[in-house]
């Protein structure tokens, strides 16, 4: 199964869900980090990413040409101008039309409020994407 996980900045966030699906997974999985710049990028690949992809032209190249069977993200990945303008018109749309199922984590910190999630810690979600994962994982196999 390969996996795309999207973050920018430092990639805090993807770097937690990479080590969550490794510690799971271990390497049944190919894990692809889709960085919006070489910090985030590398970070993600030191978290156990099997390659690194960096910048707009290239998520986008990816996003259009490569098949994974689902992508991880914050909310500001569909959003141009958001992770502090790091998100392109052309990445929002690029990843809003991947072919794949998106577990899309709704952050507070974009300025995003989606009732029913204020309880809801990071750690759960990433869970939840966990459980999923196994089973979409039976139904590839």
């Amino acid at each position: 199964m390969r996996i795309a996980i999207m973050d920018g900045q430092g990639a805090g966030l993807g770097k937690s869900i990479i080590k969550r699906l490794r510690k799971e997974f271990d390497n049944n999985i190919y894990i692809v980090a889709l960085g919006t710049n070489t910090i985030a990028t590398s970070n993600m690949v030191r978290a156990g990413a099997n390659v690194g992809i960096t910048g707009a032209k290239a998520i986008c190249s990816f996003c259009n040409s490569k098949k994974v069977e689902a992508l991880i993200g914050p909310i500001g990945i569909l959003c141009s101008g958001a992770l502090d303008g790091e998100i392109t018109a052309e990445m929002s749309s690029a990843i809003f039309n991947l072919d794949c199922k998106k577990y899309i984590l709704p952050l507070r910190m974009h300025e995003f409020y989606i009732p029913g999630t204020i309880s809801l810690q990071i750690k759960d979600m990433i869970e939840e994407i966990i459980c999923d994962l196994k089973r979409l994982e039976q139904f590839i196999l």
